[in-house]
């Protein structure tokens, strides 16, 4: 066809039809883009639908060389940057077609389907806070209800509470609007409440189960509360809907790590990796999966990676230090220095760059300079996250009240019998990574990880405490106290049962390392009475002062400062003392300084515990393959290192604030006092 001669009327005619033709028919859509052009060489919207024909007639490398000659002649198209963007996406650079839709939503702020294909690119490089932002700009754009429209504008500026108020009026109009409920769900996440984001959630999926969009929320909900196995399942829900959405990959990757599966982890990320390969973040991930399956080079060339692409971000530099065996060299400090010294620096990135810097100078032996900046990334991160020891020193009371001779008598005989678990329980930095890489050396014991599960069932019961309104006095003892025994047997149950996705074997036992469950001995007592309970310990100083030097990844808030960290440790001795009392030869104790001393004699009395023989092979652990993810991975795959006993030494001229809130605990040790 020929429009040179024909009015303008006939040209939009044309257009509109070519339009039409690119869902239907983008072959043909493609002909009448050329015949446009024939008669009007380089008609912008003729290019622009000849560039998206070719791209939904399955050839975006083609498309892509029309939308890059259009964007030279039209730099500040929006259409034609989100055009490109998706075109982008289609073969894989991911980071270009981010680049591409950060220009389309600055030249047409307004471009809904632009903030929304955003968002779900910035949540695969693992930036959650700008793609929820992303998300409220398109529903923003999308909606044209004013209150809606308002309320995506208030999350926008996280002002979270005039969004709450918002939904909530537009909700009452129009109670059945999932888009709404989703958003009221994320209203709820930003201010803590997950068990009211984890209820609208299932509202959505009730009211729309083909909404991938909540579901995918839904499931980074359970990751992020450490419910691995039905995040896993919502995932793959959602890549059965969409297998190529890189937000669902990216996501997939970090549950499928969290149970276990690194393999088809590893093979997401290198996918990712190839689509976002200017990414820091996603090497980053990608690093933190190598560091867990034992392959430390590997893992230290991605954090390099990661650094390359942004020199500021101080968690690949503490990502290297955290592998604990490696040496930082003149230009990495350098580098460090450099950063801390910018004033423009993050809190966030400023705290890792300190407490890397931390672990350098330690290993520079400048214990000075060291000190003063695990001092200083501890201080800044505790200036945002608040921990409370009183408030930690009345839950300890609460459950020695609670967990007392006479529940444990009234409770005995009931639970699941099942004698599979065996909790490694104690204080972080004790030294219990290395008797779990031990004991799952042995034929019949599998590690595992720090499980998530039992804290989950405490979760649980408290629930269950606070819709009785039972009050605080040890919740957990007296919903325990209320329950039938087979209610009991149910839970142990259902603690082994949700620890199966994380069992690789058929080992008959196998190994829950998570130390904080020192609080829970009284639930595992009721629900598991046949399992096993090792309390692994280390010197009071060399473990607080060890915390004191890591940054956590989640939680552990007691270890940002030495007075918090030598009450926590006072506190979990005062337990353990209590359990002692009320269930004497319950727990088996290890010292580790006893394990480093004589590793055969502490392995044979804790496998005799367990009830099995001594293999030779578990005292060769240092020769295992298994993953390991707490940050001992790395020291557990070496024969022991007896030096650092005593490293705290070092330090002990800065140390007075955490011997004084040890007090007699540190004067006895290892004597347990009664508290």
């Amino acid at each position: 066809m020929s429009t040179v001669s024909e009015p303008a009327g006939s040209l939009e005619v044309a257009l509109e039809r070519t339009a039409k033709l690119l869902d239907v028919d983008p072959v043909l859509a493609a002909e009448q883009s050329l015949e446009i052009l024939k008669s009007i060489p380089n008609h912008p919207p003729a290019v622009l639908f000849l560039a998206m024909a070719k791209r939904r007639a399955g050839d975006p490398e083609a498309a892509l060389e029309v939308f890059e000659r259009l964007l030279d002649a039209q730099p500040k198209w929006g259409t034609a940057n989100f055009e490109y963007a998706v075109a982008l996406g289609d073969v894989g650079r991911g980071d270009d077609a981010i680049q591409a839709l950060l220009k389309a939503v600055a030249f047409e702020p307004e471009h809904p389907e632009a903030w929304r294909v955003l968002a779900d690119h910035l949540m695969a490089t693992g930036d959650a806070e700008g793609g929820d932002a992303a998300y409220a700009r398109h529903v923003q754009c999308s909606t044209r209800d004013p209150l809606l429209q308002e309320a995506a504008a208030a999350m926008v500026k996280n002002d979270v509470a005039i969004a709450e108020r918002l939904l909530k009026k537009y909700l009452m109009q129009k109670p059945t609007d999932v888009a709404a409920i989703r958003m009221l769900a994320e209203v709820a996440l930003r201010c803590g409440r997950e068990s009211e984001a984890e209820h609208l959630l299932l509202r959505c999926l009730e009211l729309a189960p083909s909404f991938t969009a909540a579901r995918y929320n839904y499931a980074l909900l359970l990751q992020r509360g450490e419910d691995s196995p039905r995040a896993l399942v919502e995932i793959e829900q959602c890549l059965d809907a969409d297998p190529e959405r890189p937000s669902y990959r990216n996501l997939a990757a970090v549950i499928l790590s969290r149970v276990g599966e690194f393999n088809r982890a590893s093979e997401i990320y290198s996918r990712l990796l190839a689509e976002y390969p200017e990414n820091a973040r996603v090497w980053l991930s990608y690093g933190h999966v190598l560091k867990t399956e034992g392959r430390q080079e590997e893992s230290v060339k991605a954090y390099r990676k990661s650094i390359e692409r942004d020199p500021q971000l101080g968690e690949a530099y503490w990502s290297i230090a955290n592998l604990k065996t490696f040496r930082f060299d003149p230009d990495d400090l350098s580098a460090m220095e450099r950063q801390t010294a910018d004033t423009e620096l993050s809190d966030k990135n400023r705290w890792h760059f300190h407490f890397a810097l931390g672990k350098a100078y330690e290993d520079a032996r400048d214990y000075k300079q060291s000190f003063q900046h695990y001092a200083g990334g501890n201080g800044l991160y505790l200036a945002s996250h608040a921990y409370d020891a009183d408030s930690f020193a009345r839950r300890i009371k609460r459950l020695q009240l609670g967990f007392s001779q006479q529940f444990f008598d009234e409770i005995a005989g009931k639970g699941y019998e099942a004698p599979d678990p065996i909790f490694i329980i104690g204080m972080p930095r004790s030294g219990s990574t290395l008797l779990e890489q031990i004991l799952a050396c042995h034929s019949a014991i599998e590690g595992t990880s720090e499980l998530p599960n039992m804290i989950t069932l405490t979760s649980n019961l408290k629930n269950e405490a606070e819709e009785a309104d039972w009050g605080e006095i040890a919740v957990h003892a007296t919903v325990l106290a209320r329950k039938k025994p087979a209610e009991l047997r149910a839970l142990g149950e259902q603690y082994i049962e949700s620890t199966r996705i994380h069992r690789k074997t058929d080992r008959p036992f196998f190994i829950d390392k998570m130390p904080n469950n020192f609080l829970n001995i009284g639930i595992i007592q009721a629900v598991l009475p046949n399992a096993k309970i090792i309390d692994v310990r280390r010197h009071p100083l060399g473990c607080c002062f060890s915390n004191f030097k890591q940054f956590y990844a989640k939680g552990q808030n007691f270890s940002y400062g030495l007075e918090d960290i030598g009450r926590y440790y006072r506190h979990y001795v005062g337990l353990m003392a209590h359990i002692d009392e009320v269930l004497p030869g319950r727990v088996h104790r290890v010292f580790y300084e006893d394990t480093v001393a004589d590793t055969e004699a502490v392995v044979r009395e804790v496998l005799s515990y367990c009830g099995l023989e001594f293999e030779p092979q578990c005292l060769r652990f240092f020769e295992s393959k298994r993953p390991v993810r707490t940050a001992s991975s790395e020291q557990v795959r070496q024969p022991i290192y007896r030096e650092g006993n005593e490293q705290w030494k070092h330090f002990e001229a800065w140390l007075d604030p955490l011997k004084e809130a040890l007090g007699d605990v540190l004067d006895a040790y290892p004597v347990v006092p009664k508290l």
